[in-house]
């Protein structure tokens, strides 16, 4: 039987609708309801260029396979958000969904033949192209919220048994999963949270929720990370004039959180967002910077790193041993004059 959401709706949908614009930006549909597509930092990686921001977290770019299990549809609709907001989006799923086993293999076989452009290119290396074609870290991130997927901690455990790495990026809106995840020993590798208003009337305004108690299903997300072993990420995509302000508040969801790193990422103006904001809503770099030292101060939290091109300042928890990791592998990279860069995951630097 196909899981329901909680929060029952007239509308509903059977069906990926409208695939053809998806198909046309690169996406190859799996399934019924799923999706995979090749991220920009991946086909830079394969070319010697730059790799993404997961690289600070032991990821390699050229092995990352950037997918969806719930294409279209996401309960919120983020006003800087890239994607396409399309008429689906507010649409609950209600078909049957596919088993994990049904969509990892095909996956897979669609990331290879997404790349198989790639293996006359004189920019890429054999040994990398080859790798390439046995992706090692899955980032379930790709379109739509992934934690509406009712089988998310059985495609988790899959993925684990294949000797693949995870990197679950949510919007916490369900927390149910989140506790679900903890109860079936399906940790994701990499566990990450978004968060992008530091009180109820800010997230209102700009996660411009589909659901009438997010809020109050993010906080209960956040007091349930701290169980999580795996590595923690809290994200701040951060607006100029919108939510820009009150690192005090966003203290508090830290210090509730206790992720071992936040990511204080500026809005890029691109995509779809292209369309909701202006590019003034983009912060500088010394904006980020001046945000995080004040966020620094009111956490405890230490600067890590950061990347002036992708506009992001990583912070971390100073006793994290996953930190300690990442300081090292910061080091060693620097020693080799191996540029560590961060960015998303998707078509553009964001």
């Amino acid at each position: 039987m196909a899981e329901k959401l909680s929060e029952p709706r007239r509308i509903v949908r059977l069906e990926v609708r409208g695939v053809e614009k998806f198909i046309r930006s690169g996406y190859r549909l799996v399934g019924r309801h799923s999706a995979v597509k090749i991220c920009h930092w991946t086909k830079s990686a394969l070319r010697g260029g730059k790799s993404c921001y997961k690289s600070w977290y032991g990821v390699e770019s050229h092995r990352c396979l950037q997918m969806t299990p719930s294409l279209q549809y996401c309960n919120m609709a983020c006003v800087f958000c890239w994607r396409f907001h399309t008429i689906n989006r507010g649409q609950p799923y209600l078909g049957e969904w596919d088993p994990p086993e049904a969509l990892l293999d095909a996956m897979i076989r669609e990331q290879r033949q997404l790349l198989s452009g790639f293996k006359g290119n004189p920019l890429v290396e054999r040994r990398k192209f080859i790798e390439a074609m046995t992706p090692t870290n899955i980032a379930i991130s790709l379109d739509g919220e992934p934690t509406i997927y009712p089988y998310l901690a059985e495609f988790i455990k899959l993925a684990r048994s294949h000797g693949m790495t995870t990197f679950l990026v949510t919007n916490g809106t369900m927390p149910e999963r989140l506790q679900e995840l903890l109860e079936k020993d399906a940790e994701p590798t990499n566990l990450y949270i978004s968060f992008y208003g530091p009180d109820k009337e800010t997230h209102l305004s700009v996660n411009k929720p589909l659901i009438p108690d997010s809020w109050e299903r993010v906080w209960r997300s956040l007091s349930i990370m701290p169980r999580f072993k795996c590595r923690k990420v809290i994200r701040l995509t951060l607006v100029k004039y919108l939510n820009l302000k009150s690192p005090e508040k966003y203290a508090e969801a830290i210090r509730t959180a206790k992720p071992d790193f936040v990511e204080c990422k500026g809005y890029v103006h691109v995509g779809e967002s292209q369309k909701r904001l202006r590019k003034e809503h983009m912060p500088s770099i010394e904006d980020l910077m001046e945000f995080s030292q004040e966020l620094a101060r009111l956490t405890g939290y230490v600067y890590a790193t950061h990347d002036e091109v992708s506009k992001v300042v990583l912070l971390a928890n100073p006793t994290s041993p996953y930190y300690i990791e990442a300081r090292e592998r910061l080091a060693r990279a620097q020693t080799s004059n191996v540029e560590v860069p961060a960015a998303s995951c998707g078509e553009n630097i964001l």
